[in-house]
């Protein structure tokens, strides 16, 4: 049948017509009757009437009949070419080539495939290399893709019925033709970029002996959970503080209610904790009582240390007076550095004896040299800082330097004599040189543990000199020598060079070690949110006045996962308490993967097999109905 020949074989076959009739072929489909050429219906002419075409042509001087509006298939054409697709281009190929013939429906090209077998009935008189002599004439050059009668004279073969038929496939092109570049109709190739792994395709989870590992280390964590707790303490009762000062409120005192006053200077001085309104975040305020501003150009030094941002030096926000205090009191706000401890605190003041191998003995307060070399460094830097500002610290004392975390110091209470010594300002350079002596001063308190270091110098050099490098006893006896031209922070950097590298070494190490952290910590919101979901689903009492509305459905699904990664039994029947089980699924989980598992009911009455994705589309099905109310 020629219904089922090759898709390349659609093509009509042509034939010239008996010599005897040339005017009126009537080829015969098994009876007698004439039918007339479906070009002349369509077209109004046929391109090949006098190149064999073996259906009537009537006279050219007769006037075809009009094609029908919606010309509908004959019943002779089968059920296959009524319903096969229309194919009709919209332009040629190559905008500069000529327009090529228009193209015949599939339909018709269809049925004359189908009639090919009769025509070849019709012309076998004729011997069968008559239906090459019309071949020739068709040269490769006027080759069109989208015109089913022109097709190339190589490449034909015989039929099964004897006849001739072209192996041409319609889907190929001629040679040189890019589609991309003369095909207005072939979008050019488009780049896929290669996207990024998603953030939570796993590796092999670690053993149960390094499970420790998925969290931050305990010392880390605790020290966290101090200062956290430390920001949000409530203040004792009883203390009248204003309830909001200049945008700040709740206000806690750093310093232990009764305690010793300190003074700063010759004014008492009180630190409290404060939340700013503005931002929500907690600020220290140093109050400095019963001071009377003179002139507002005092506070002209704390704007130059705002405009200061240093690692070593406790930021300075903003300065003003007030009578919340029922005083006129000056306020200095500062970053907050909760659980925080001065230098003084640290290493210098006493600390209370402690049971060792079974007796009471007495803490030492000696602080190691690398230590020490640790906080000349960063206190150095902090001042170096200032004074390339045209700034002076005026304040380097061991109650006024914060260590803020492991051996990490920074310089406090910054800009304070600035606005409480305005009325007596002193030279910026003479107040440098100061810096450097209180510098020089303070090393010798931190190495002899006593804030009475600098009444016996040479005692305390002395003491230094046996237990610290001569390095260090040098950079001492360079700090607290007489001022000059040549005593400046830069001379103090070249004479401590070489330990600047193993510093900065320290750094970075801290830096990867807290990374390290991080890393641990780093999937485990998003596992919460995925526990949150649970809770929302899991044993919910009723929705939408449906009792049994989480045992039903794909929240029945959710509940036998739960069951599977938290209630899981050895063979003896006790629990199984395993967080690298638990880890690994709720990751599966998340990431939706193919993996199967087996759920099976309380009753172990019935088992479901469902993979890691389905589970995740009932949770997501089942919260997104929650969340829709």
């Amino acid at each position: 049948m020629s219904f089922f020949a090759r898709p390349s074989s659609s093509a009509v076959k042509i034939s010239a017509p008996p010599s005897d009739e040339p005017d009126s072929p009537k080829p015969s489909k098994k009876d007698n009757t004439q039918r007339q050429c479906r070009n002349i219906l369509i077209y109004g002419h046929c391109k090949f009437q006098d190149k064999g075409c073996i259906y009537y042509h009537p006279p050219r001087d007769v006037p075809s009949p009009a094609p029908p509006e919606s010309p509908t298939p004959s019943a002779a054409l089968p059920a296959q070419a009524v319903n096969a697709p229309v194919f009709v281009p919209k332009a040629p190929a190559n905008p500069a080539s000529p327009t090529p013939a228009p193209a015949v429906p599939a339909s018709i090209q269809q049925h004359a495939s189908t009639s090919s077998d009769s025509s070849s009935e019709q012309s076998a008189s004729q011997p069968p290399e008559q239906h090459y002599e019309q071949e020739p004439a068709l040269e490769h050059d006027q080759y069109d893709p989208y015109n089913p009668y022109s097709y190339p004279s190589h490449g034909a073969e015989a039929s099964e019925e004897g006849g001739q038929m072209l192996s041409m496939n319609p889907y190929e092109m001629p040679p040189g033709y890019d589609a991309a570049t003369l095909d207005p109709y072939y979008t050019p190739a488009v780049n896929f970029h290669t996207q990024p792994l998603n953030y939570h395709l796993y590796t092999v989870p670690r053993p149960e002996s390094l499970a420790h590992r998925y969290f931050i280390s305990d010392d880390i964590r605790e020290e966290l959970q101090r200062r956290s707790e430390a920001v949000r303490a409530a203040p004792p009762p009883g203390l009248s503080l204003p309830e909001e000062l200049q945008g700040y409120h709740s206000l806690v005192p750093l310093e232990p209610v009764g305690a010793e006053r300190r003074k700063f200077g010759n004014w008492y001085s009180t630190l409290y904790r404060a939340v700013n309104s503005s931002d929500g975040a907690t600020y220290v305020l140093r109050r400095v009582e019963n001071f009377r501003l003179m002139q507002q150009a005092a506070f002209s030094g704390i704007e130059a240390w705002s405009r200061v941002r240093h690692p070593n030096i406790v930021t300075v926000h903003e300065a003003f007076t007030t009578r919340a205090f029922n005083d006129s009191s000056l306020v200095v706000v500062y970053d907050d550095h909760p659980n925080a401890q001065t230098l003084y605190e640290a290493h210098i003041k006493a600390k209370p004896p402690q049971f060792q191998h079974g007796r009471l003995q007495a803490q030492s307060n000696r602080v190691s040299e690398r230590t020490v070399w640790s906080y000349i460094i960063q206190i150095a830097n902090a001042i170096r800082t200032a004074h390339d500002a045209g700034l002076a610290v005026r304040l380097v004392d061991a109650t006024k330097i914060l260590v803020t975390g492991k051996n990490r110091v920074r310089l406090g209470s910054c800009g304070v004599v600035d606005v409480l010594m305005y009325d007596m300002a002193a030279d910026v350079a003479y107040a440098q040189q100061d810096d450097l002596t209180m510098f020089g001063a303070l090393i010798l308190q931190i190495c002899n543990g006593t804030m009475a270091a600098m009444n016996n110098v040479q005692k305390a050099l002395d003491i230094l000199g046996r237990n610290y490098s001569a390095d260090l006893k040098s950079v001492v006896l360079f700090l607290i020598s007489k001022p000059g031209t040549h005593k400046t922070i830069g001379q103090l950097f070249d004479m401590i060079g070489s330990r600047l590298l193993t510093e900065l070494d320290e750094a970075q190490n801290a830096v990867d070690r807290l990374e390290g952290e991080l890393m641990s910590e780093l999937e485990n919101g998003r596992l919460v949110r995925l526990l949150c979901k649970f809770g929302f689903i899991n044993e919910r009492p009723e929705h939408n006045h449906e009792t049994r509305w989480s045992e039903t459905g794909d929240r029945y699904i959710v509940k036998l996962f739960r069951d599977y990664v938290f209630h899981q039994v050895d063979e003896l029947g006790r629990p199984v308490v395993n967080l690298t089980h638990v880890l690994a699924c709720l990751n599966k989980l998340d990431a939706g993967t193919d993996e199967r598992i087996m759920l099976v009911s309380r009753d172990e009455q019935s088992c479901l097999v469902v993979s890691y994705r389905e589970v995740k589309a009932c949770i997501e099905s089942a919260f997104g109905e929650l969340t829709r109310g």
